[in-house]
């Protein structure tokens, strides 16, 4: 997802439309949200058709137009009536912290990662601590300088269709992706039928490319980091609320989290925030906010999991949480150095309910990319192609067809760097987040800024724009010693089980 302003604003003389906030705009996507958890909808579907209300989701944030004061008023009753109806998906899909963790116990002798860590290698002893700080910088460096990276690849094609995504990389030369997006040698047809993101054209191409501008991808770990050094790792679902109401601007937040932030607004309280007419509660935002929670507890999956949930659960529930857990935790097992990008992912897979949508997705995606060759160039493109097949139907922001093609993409690329964002982003959806986090965790395995290559790195300039006050501009080495700073030592080593079969 990419930092915009809160209006869209075509031209200067277009109304103002706030995106992702009128109730005649949310129904349709809450209906979708009620056919994908198994609700039955239809008699609310049919009484908002009746009354002149479409059902369909637009992939904008806002329709042309506001509905009349009676069509939005009904919007609003029906959003209500629909956040009545039983949810049968509920007991497999629990957003309790509690519950969560009832299921971690009986998992934990699968040969995989346990969630209390085992299995995940922890920090060196403390008499070794400089030496071991020095190393958690350098990888904390990499994560961050990956994230930016994997975010920067992803900009230009944000919102795309997959075959607007081949067509420009053909176009280019640049098929399958190994370096940034360019206009250079673009074909005026493709071009035309296929125009970049318009907010991210000047910023994002190769061409361009000049420090990694402002992207909601990496505000959000900017938050968490101001978030930890307030109130550090015990702080509330409450604690991230006003955060985000004293360094957030409101237009700086999307889906979900601006949802969330106008029902602050309303007085509702969290984790209301996350269920109150918040059809996007199950989409990626969460994700986005999880890295620092993995970061900062290097072999720690499972605090990192409960760390992450306090924060996923002011606007998200269920699936949406799950996303952020499954990453937090993979990337606690990243920053222990101690396995690789397979235990990782099944360090992730062990914090989620294994029968959630989210945790089938990731293993569905593990799957495929296992079944498909590596060293073909168009290899990872059925991959991708098998998975718009199984979870096209979702929106290209929800967190669970995402989730999958981010596991198919870092399982297929073996963990390198190069091959886990291209893939990543080569696969569509929401390109710029999914590279994002794939960066982070493949910068975590590389473990050092020299590990990556330049041609990612150097154009960033060791300089990060943001709206976050008193961090625009800040260097990601910078970033990394503040994040160091907060590490939180991890359990007792265990006995590495991270070669084991998948769960």
């Amino acid at each position: 997802m990419t930092a915009t302003a809160a209006p869209d604003r075509p031209a200067t003389t277009a109304p103002l439309r706030v995106t992702w906030v009128q109730p005649e705009d949310l129904l349709g996507h809450e209906l979708r949200q009620a056919a994908e958890d198994g609700r039955d909808a239809d008699g609310i579907a049919r009484r908002w058709r009746a009354a002149g209300g479409t059902t369909v989701p637009g992939r904008a944030g806002a329709s042309p137009g506001p509905a009349d004061p009676a069509l939005r008023a009904l919007a609003g009753t029906l959003l209500d009536e629909l956040a009545l109806l039983p949810c049968p998906l509920e007991a497999a899909e629990p957003t309790e912290l509690t519950a969560i963790q009832a299921e971690w116990a009986p998992r934990s002798g699968d040969g995989g990662p346990r969630p209390d860590g085992g299995g995940v290698p922890t920090a060196p002893p403390e008499t070794t601590r400089p030496e071991t700080a020095r190393l958690e910088t350098a990888r904390l460096e990499a994560a961050w300088l990956g994230r930016a990276a994997g975010c920067l690849l992803g900009k230009p094609v944000e919102k795309l269709p997959l075959a607007g995504i081949r067509a420009l990389a053909r176009s280019t030369g640049n098929w399958p992706p190994a370096g940034y997006f360019t206009e250079t040698g673009l074909d005026p047809a493709v071009a035309a039928r296929y125009p970049w993101n318009r907010r991210s054209r000047t910023t994002s191409l190769a061409e361009n490319i000049d420090g990694m501008p402002e992207d909601d991808d990496l505000n959000y770990p900017l938050l968490g980091l101001l978030l930890l050094e307030r109130h550090g790792p015990g702080f509330t679902t409450a604690d991230v609320a006003r955060l985000w109401l004293d360094e957030l601007p409101a237009g700086r937040t999307f889906t979900a989290e601006r949802v969330a932030y106008r029902n602050l607004l309303n007085g509702i309280e969290p984790p209301h925030t996350a269920r109150h007419r918040n059809p996007f509660r199950e989409w990626i935002g969460a994700q986005i906010r999880a890295d620092i929670h993995g970061w900062t507890h290097p072999g720690d999956p499972a605090a990192a999991a409960a760390q992450t949930w306090r924060d996923a659960t002011l606007s998200h529930t269920a699936n949406g949480v799950y996303a952020a857990m499954f990453t937090a935790a993979a990337l606690a097992a990243a920053a222990g150095g101690g396995t690789d990008v397979h235990g990782a992912l099944r360090a992730g897979l062990t914090v989620i309910p294994a029968r959630s949508r989210l945790a089938r997705a990731v293993r569905c995606g593990i799957a495929l990319a296992r079944d498909e060759p590596t060293g073909t160039p168009d290899g990872f493109a059925a991959v991708v192609d098998r998975l718009h097949t199984a979870y096209g139907h979702h929106h290209w922001v929800h967190a669970v067809p995402n989730a999958a093609l981010l596991a198919a993409a870092l399982t297929h690329a073996d963990g390198d760097f190069t091959g886990s964002i291209c893939r990543a982003v080569s696969g569509g959806w929401d390109t710029d987040s999914n590279g994002a986090t794939a960066g982070s965790l493949a910068g975590l395995l590389a473990g050092s800024p020299a590990a990556l290559p330049a041609r990612w790195t150097a154009p960033l300039r060791n300089r990060l724009a943001t709206g976050v006050r008193g961090l625009d501009g800040i260097g990601f080495d910078a970033l990394a010693e503040r994040t160091a700073a907060l590490v939180v030592p991890g359990p007792p080593a265990a006995p590495d089980r991270t070669k084991a079969p998948a769960p």
